[in-house]
């Protein structure tokens, strides 16, 4: 039997993703989260066959995840869900190396089918996806300044983004304060971004928070 994990921050789209993998045959669902750091730790700690993960949750963004899972857990298969599709994210996403892309437009249906191709060895790509991987082959783009920055410093990114004060970074990167304050000098150094608002607005474009 396959366990599935499921990192979710909308609460009623998250049971009802968790609704179908209970009731897929062959399938069990180990655990759930609204929130990216703790969906991760629990995901290294269960190490399940397939994660299914929003690309947008907070603390921790859902190509974050891959990115650490994908080094973590290597044999975890991992299925992306993206409300807001572009270029940029779509080549992020497929850099992380997902498994599969599914688009929140999407039916039950073909999560389910995203689910069972996946879980077989294959990839899954929406439509909607397709179509913008289709124009990245013909036009590809060049890489993002999110290339420029390490694991931990693309946490440190995200959390400062999301408002979070320099201390309460450090606490949930269980960092020392010191440490946090480095890590954050050195994003802005390297983004030549020098202030928490530019910051947060070069968050947004390239999808790590929403408004």
């Amino acid at each position: 039997m396959y366990s599935i994990y499921v990192i979710e921050d909308q609460t009623i789209l998250r049971e009802l993703v968790c609704r179908l993998v209970d009731g897929l045959t062959g399938f069990n669902l180990v655990g759930d989260s609204g929130d990216g750091l703790e969906g991760l730790q629990e995901c290294k700690e269960l190490v399940p066959d397939l994660v299914i993960v929003d690309i947008m949750v907070p603390s921790l963004n859902g190509l974050e995840i891959v990115r650490q899972l994908r080094k973590a857990t290597p044999e975890t298969k991992l299925i992306v869900f993206s409300g807001y599709s572009t270029r940029e994210r779509v080549q992020a996403a497929l850099k992380a190396g997902v498994n599969g892309i599914v688009h929140k437009d999407a039916s039950i249906e073909e999560l389910e089918s995203a689910i069972k191709h996946v879980m077989v060895g294959a990839s899954f790509m929406s439509t909607q996806i397709l179509e913008i991987m289709r124009d990245l082959m013909l036009n590809p783009a060049a890489l993002s300044d999110l290339d420029k920055l390490t694991t931990r410093e693309r946490e440190i990114l995200q959390l400062v983004a999301e408002g979070n004060t320099t201390k309460e970074v450090a606490a949930k990167l269980d960092i020392s304060v010191k440490t946090a304050d480095s890590h954050r000098t050195n994003v802005m150094s390297k983004l030549d971004i020098h202030d928490v608002a530019s910051l947060t607005r070069f968050a947004i474009q390239q999808g790590l928070i929403q408004v």
